[in-house]
């Protein structure tokens, strides 16, 4: 990247867990954090829409604190560079807004410092950052995920198609990751802990074969987390119920929530978020696409004055 040039980097937020698959599978959105960068003298992120008003607009951002942390790891130095942000992607709703900020460092890295990374070791490195490939693995390769994050490894299998519709119902007020994580079991009994991995496996198989209806019956069984959430998002019962008896295959939490994401038959979202619209009013309703690309990179060379 030369001086006058610009890049433009565009991350997918992302859906994690759907129920059962709790920690290992992701499904990316249609929600976008995007990056348009300059080389410049000093570090500067400039916001340009509401989700991201409040964050950190020098070194102390997140994506700066990540593309530093990566620079870092392979003996470079993050050249300065002015930032500009957006995203549409709400903050603290459980649509993997960290994440998407996590894979936008990771590649502003790459890319300013000419670190030719291949997917796999952005993946390794986004999982170290986040704890888990769900998430990052969604925003990274796009389309459906199931991955394994373990001390000496990051495991992942990516699948680019998914025919279904995806409406989400998100609640205005925040739960963080934090949060929902402290209302969780520190165990399961042993006999638990193995009817949860066999609904996990099942949830897997029914993503595997295209059976969403499967699917969704396995989304309802949970053990893992949603039913320890589900004290944090009094509405996710109610929604839960109301998707079922509008015909969609089923919902979950998605992610530590507050969201509750819905699926619905290929070509059917439209209805049911409006439905839910009217009957939700005080949530943010709307069908997302599901992004199959992942993340994006565009050069733009030679910004021309004016």
């Amino acid at each position: 990247m030369k001086e006058g040039d610009m890049l433009k980097i565009t991350v997918p937020g992302s859906t994690a867990n759907l129920g059962p698959g709790f920690d290992s599978i992701g499904l990316a959105l249609g929600k976008y954090l995007t990056l348009e960068i300059k080389l410049s003298n000093e570090f500067r992120f400039e916001p340009m829409t509401e989700h991201v008003k409040d964050l950190p607009t020098n070194e102390n951002n997140l994506i700066a604190k990540v593309a530093i942390e990566v620079a870092t790891m392979y003996n470079k130095q993050l050249p300065p560079c002015e930032v500009k942000v957006w995203s549409d992607i709400p903050m603290a709703r459980g649509i993997g807004s960290s994440a998407a900020a996590i894979v936008a460092g990771i590649e502003l890295a790459n890319q300013l410092c000419h670190l030719q990374l291949s997917n796999e070791e952005k993946l390794r490195i986004a999982s170290l950052e986040e704890g888990h490939p769900d998430n990052v693995g969604a925003s990274l390769y796009g389309g459906l995920v199931v991955g394994l994050h373990q001390d000496e490894q990051t495991e992942l299998v990516h699948i680019d198609h998914v025919d279904v519709d995806a409406v989400v119902v998100i609640p205005k007020y925040e739960v963080f990751t934090s949060d929902a994580r402290n209302v969780l079991p520190s165990s399961l009994d042993y006999k638990t802990a193995v009817e949860a991995s066999a609904i996990s496996n099942m949830l897997v198989a029914g993503l595997l074969t295209n059976n969403w209806k499967l699917v969704g019956q396995m989304m309802a069984k949970d053990l893992f987390h949603q039913p320890y959430r589900s004290s944090l998002i009094p509405e996710i019962k109610t929604v839960q119920e109301r998707v079922l008896e509008l015909g969609a295959y089923g919902s979950a939490l998605s992610g530590a929530g507050p969201t509750v994401i819905s699926f619905t038959e290929k070509g059917k979202g439209d209805e049911l978020a409006e439905k839910l619209s009217h009957e939700f009013s005080a949530y943010a309703v709307e069908r997302l696409e599901i992004d199959v690309e992942g993340c994006k990179v565009e050069q733009v060379e030679k910004v021309k004055n004016r």
